[in-house]
């Protein structure tokens, strides 16, 4: 599903009358469909043509998670979704989203970025 991004024609003007839109809802006005990212035995990544020719990678599966620490940055194995803040399904799914808390080799894991905007998993230790 696609969500409309212009403005709503729900609407009205100071008169209580019903604005009109001007013109119809664009295709470029429209977001993609959600990527459900979902973990595996390796990544898995699509690149999608944007507005312009301008490329965007989506991770499709995804197997390791970037952990930033004291220490520094380290690839982590994940191995299931523990938590999800936005939708409790996921977490059955193993789907990640962003806030979502994975169980990985080092303890929990708390996703830090948008994982199918992105291409990589980013996180914090809890």
């Amino acid at each position: 599903m696609r969500q409309y991004h212009g403005s709503s024609s729900r609407k009205t003007s100071g008169s209580g009358g019903k604005v009109r839109s001007a013109k119809i809802p664009r295709l470029y006005e429209k977001g993609g469909p959600f990527t459900a990212t979902k973990v595996g035995e390796k990544d898995t990544r699509v690149l999608k043509r944007g507005r312009g020719g301008r490329g965007k990678v989506k991770l499709k599966k995804a197997a390791f998670v970037n952990v930033l620490s004291e220490e520094g940055m380290r690839k982590v194995k994940i191995r299931t979704v523990t938590e999800t803040p936005d939708n409790r399904h996921h977490a059955r799914q193993n789907i990640i989203t962003k806030g979502a808390v994975l169980d990985t080799e080092i303890g929990k894991v708390r996703v830090t970025n948008r994982v199918g905007q992105d291409g990589v998993v980013n996180g914090v230790p809890i």
